[in-house]
C-alpha cells in the first residue's frame, strides 16, 4: 500500500475478444489466493451479446440472430441480463478483493456507479442511477453495470458508451428492460468522444471514489 491506500494496478489490453478478456480476469481472480493483486483491466470488445446469470437462455433462433449482425453471443456469470459490447465503448473489469476496501458488493456495485456518475459530471453530463442496474442520463442507458463476486474478489464491470454504434443495441432489449433507451457519451455531446479521451477521466474518478492508488503496467503486459 501506499499511504494506507490500496494499489491498484492498471493494465490496457486493447481491443481483444470477449474469451480472452474472461481468461486474463481469470488470472487475476486467482493472484488472489496468495495475496494482493488488485487490477483494473481496461479494453474494448469486438461485438459480442453477453448475458448474464439472472436470464433465463435465450431461445437458438433468437441467438443464432444475433450471430447473424456479425457479433458473437456468450452466456456469462455476471449479474445482469443481455447487453452488448462492441468498439467505441470502454469496458472496465476490476478484479480486486473487497477485504481491502469494503467487504460489502452493494457498496461496491454502489461506488462503480458513482465513479461513472462522476465521470460524466467531468464531461458536463448528468447522469444519475435508478431502481434498474446502470447509469442513465434521463430514460438512456450510458454505461451497463454487471459484476462477479466470489470470495470477495470482483470480476466483470462496467462498460461505458463512448462512440459505439448504437445500433446494435436495436436488436436486444437491453438489460432486459422494456422501454428504455440507450445513449453514449458522444451522442449527448453531439461530437466524437473517443475510448482514449474518456480513459483518463475514468481512471482518475474510479482512484477517488475507492481512495486508492494506480500504477501503470507496461505495454502488452499480461499475455500469459
Amino acid at each position: 500500500m501506499k499511504g494506507g491506500r490500496p494499489v491498484v494496478q492498471v493494465v490496457r489490453l486493447g481491443l481483444v475478444s470477449y474469451q480472452e478478456a474472461l481468461r486474463v480476469q481469470q488470472v487475476y481472480v486467482d493472484r488472489h489466493r496468495s495475496g494482493p493483486a488488485h487490477v483494473l483491466l481496461l479494453c474494448q470488445h469486438p461485438p459480442v451479446y453477453t448475458t448474464g446469470i439472472r436470464q433465463q437462455p435465450y431461445p437458438p433462433p433468437l441467438l443464432d440472430r444475433l450471430r447473424l449482425l456479425g457479433a458473437e453471443v456468450h452466456r456469462t456469470n455476471r449479474g445482469g441480463l443481455i447487453t452488448f459490447h462492441g468498439p467505441g465503448q470502454l469496458v472496465c473489469y476490476p478484479v480486486l478483493n473487497l477485504g481491502a476496501f469494503k467487504k460489502s458488493v452493494r457498496w461496491y456495485v454502489s461506488e462503480l456507479e458513482r465513479t461513472i456518475i462522476s465521470l460524466c459530471s467531468s464531461f458536463g453530463i448528468e447522469a444519475s442511477t435508478s431502481p434498474h442496474t446502470g447509469v442513465w442520463v434521463g430514460d438512456n442507458k450510458i454505461c451497463a453495470v454487471g459484476i462477479h463476486c466470489g470470495r470477495y474478489v470482483t470480476s466483470h464491470g462496467v462498460a461505458l458508451n463512448c462512440n459505439t454504434d448504437l445500433s446494435w443495441f436495436s436488436h436486444i432489449v437491453p438489460c432486459g428492460i422494456v422501454g428504455k433507451g440507450v445513449t453514449s457519451l458522444s451522442a449527448e455531446l453531439r461530437r466524437d468522444v473517443s475510448v482514449e479521451e474518456v480513459e483518463p477521466a475514468l481512471l482518475d474518478a474510479f482512484s477517488r471514489q475507492f481512495n486508492c492508488s494506480l500504477t501503470d503496467s507496461p505495454p502488452g503486459h499480461m499475455r500469459e
